[in-house]
C-alpha cells in the first residue's frame, strides 16, 4: 500500500511540475490598455473594446474586454474613444534637418551640433507625433551612429532607428556635403566605401544619382552591400536611375520623380512588375504637396508654434527667417508643372503592385518632423489608397523591409509595445492622425 501511495504521488509530482514551470514562466502583467478600438496592423478585422496586456517592453497577450482579464496591479491607460494601433514607422527622414531652407546655411551654422542638438529634437519631435521607428537615409556617419546608439540605451528620446549614414554616389554636389555624400571613383573605391559604411555599423546603403556612374561602381555596391546581407536604397527621381537600380537588384526607390515627364515610361514599368514580389517603393509624395501648400496657400502654417516644439528660440527663428518666401527657394519654380502630375505617377506605381511604404523625406524645407508622417498618409487617402492599406504602409510592410516583423509594425504577443493611440477613427478619417495622444515605445509611455 505504502508503495502504491509512493507511486501515485510521483505521478502526480510529474504532472503538476509543468503546469507549475508554466505557473512561473508567465510574465508579469505590467500595464493594460483596455477600451477602444485595436487596428493590429495586419488589415483584418478591427478590435473593438480590445484589450492589450503589456508584460515589460512586450505585448502579451490582445484580445476584448470581457474576454481578457487584466490583472491586479496592472497599469491600466483607459483607451476609450481612441483607436489603437501600432507605432508608425517612417521610412525616409534626415534628423540632422528640421526643415530650413537653405542647406548651406543651415551646415555652416548647425552642422557641427547634429549629435549633440539637432538630431535629438528631430529624433524627439518625431517620437511624440507617433513614430516610433524611423529610417534615416542620409547623414554624416558619426553623428547618426550616435544618435542611434543613444535613442537605443535609452538616453534621449526618438525612434528606433535604421540608418545610411552618408550617401553613395558619383561626387558631392558642393564641398560642404562630402562629409554625408560620398563620391566614388571606380569599382575598387564603391567596394571599399560601402565596406566602410558597413564596418561601421549601417543598416543599409543609400545610392543616388546611379545614373552618373558607371556600370562596374553599381554593381560594386550592390554585390558588396548584399553578400553581408543588407538592403541598397536607390533614388528614382529620372527613368534611368530607374532603370540602372533594377539592372542591378536594388531593393528599394525612393521618391515620385522631380522631373516633369508626365509619366513613367512603359519599359520601367513592365521591369517594375516583374520585380513586384519583391521591391519595395517610398514615393515620398507629400514634399511636393507640402511645400507648395506653405508656400502658396497657407503660409500661416509657419507661424504654427507645434513644429519648433523642443527647439531653442535661435534656431526656430532662424529656421523661420528661411522660409519667409518660400516660393523663391531654387527649386520651387517647377513645383506648379510637377504637383499636377503626382497623382498619375502614383497611380502608375501602385499599379505595378510593387509594396510602397510610408516615408516623408523629413527635414527637407517645410516638412518638419512633428506632422510630416500624417501628412503623408492623409495624402495617400486623398490618391484613393485605403486608409487600412495606408496604415499598413506606415507599420507592416515597414517591419517587414526591416526583417523586424518579429519585433514591430503590428500588434501581437511577443512584439515589443510600441503603440500610439488617437481620438477618432482613421479608417474613416485620416486627419486624426495630426494628433496622437498616448505613445508607447517598448512598453514605457513617453507621451
Amino acid at each position: 500500500m505504502r508503495h502504491l501511495q509512493r507511486t501515485l504521488l510521483a505521478a502526480s509530482a510529474i504532472l503538476v511540475a509543468p503546469v507549475l514551470l508554466l505557473a512561473q514562466a508567465s510574465p508579469r502583467i505590467t500595464s493594460a490598455i483596455v477600451g477602444g478600438r485595436i487596428i493590429d496592423g495586419y488589415g483584418g478585422p478591427v478590435i473593438e473594446n480590445g484589450v492589450i496586456l503589456i508584460a515589460g517592453e512586450r505585448i502579451a497577450a490582445v484580445g476584448r474586454v470581457g474576454e481578457l482579464p487584466v490583472p491586479a496591479g496592472a497599469t491600466v491607460i483607459d483607451a476609450n474613444g481612441h483607436t489603437v494601433m501600432p507605432g508608425m514607422i517612417d521610412m525616409h527622414v534626415h534628423l540632422h534637418l528640421v526643415g530650413h531652407g537653405d542647406y548651406k546655411r543651415w551646415n555652416d551654422l548647425y552642422g557641427t551640433q547634429d549629435a549633440t542638438v539637432v538630431m535629438p529634437i528631430a529624433a524627439k519631435q518625431l517620437l511624440m507625433a507617433g513614430v516610433t521607428t524611423a529610417r534615416d537615409l542620409g547623414a554624416r556617419l558619426d553623428d547618426i551612429l550616435s544618435v542611434k546608439k543613444r535613442i537605443a540605451a535609452g538616453e534621449i528620446p526618438g525612434p528606433r532607428l535604421f540608418v545610411t549614414g552618408p550617401f553613395i554616389q558619383h561626387a558631392a554636389y558642393e564641398r560642404y556635403e562630402e562629409a554625408f555624400r560620398w563620391g566614388v571613383t571606380g569599382a575598387d573605391d564603391a567596394r571599399k566605401k560601402v565596406t566602410t559604411l558597413l564596418d561601421a555599423g549601417v543598416d543599409m546603403i543609400k545610392l543616388i544619382d546611379q545614373d552618373q556612374m558607371t556600370d562596374a561602381e553599381v554593381a560594386a555596391v550592390v554585390e558588396t552591400t548584399h553578400k553581408r546581407g543588407k538592403q541598397v536604397v536607390a533614388h528614382a527621381h529620372r527613368m534611368e536611375e530607374i532603370r540602372i537600380g533594377l539592372k542591378h537588384n536594388v531593393d528599394n526607390f525612393e521618391h515620385t520623380g522631380l522631373g516633369t515627364a508626365p509619366g513613367y515610361a512603359e519599359d520601367v514599368l513592365k521591369l517594375l512588375r516583374e520585380r513586384n514580389s519583391s521591391l519595395y517603393w517610398t514615393p515620398t509624395i507629400s514634399p511636393l504637396y507640402t511645400m507648395y501648400f506653405t508656400g502658396s496657400i497657407f503660409p500661416e502654417r509657419i507661424d504654427d508654434p507645434a513644429w519648433h516644439e523642443f527647439m531653442p528660440d535661435a534656431m526656430w527663428k532662424e529656421i523661420r527667417a528661411s522660409l519667409s518666401n518660400i516660393p523663391q527657394l531654387p527649386y520651387y519654380a517647377l513645383f506648379p508643372s510637377r504637383v499636377p502630375l503626382l497623382r498619375h505617377k502614383f497611380a502608375q506605381l501602385r499599379e505595378t503592385g510593387v509594396r510602397m511604404m510610408i516615408g516623408t523625406d523629413a527635414g527637407i524645407p517645410s516638412m518638419f518632423h512633428n506632422d510630416a508622417t500624417w501628412r503623408e498618409m492623409v495624402k495617400w487617402v486623398e490618391l484613393g489608397v485605403s486608409p487600412m492599406e495606408t496604415i499598413q504602409s506606415a507599420t507592416l510592410w515597414p517591419a517587414r523591409f526591416l526583417k523586424n516583423e518579429a519585433n514591430f509594425g503590428v500588434i501581437a504577443a511577443g512584439r515589443y509595445a510600441d503603440i500610439i493611440m488617437v481620438r477618432g477613427d482613421p479608417l474613416t478619417d485620416m486627419t486624426v492622425m495630426r494628433d496622437v495622444k498616448v505613445v508607447l515605445q517598448g512598453g514605457k509611455r513617453v507621451k
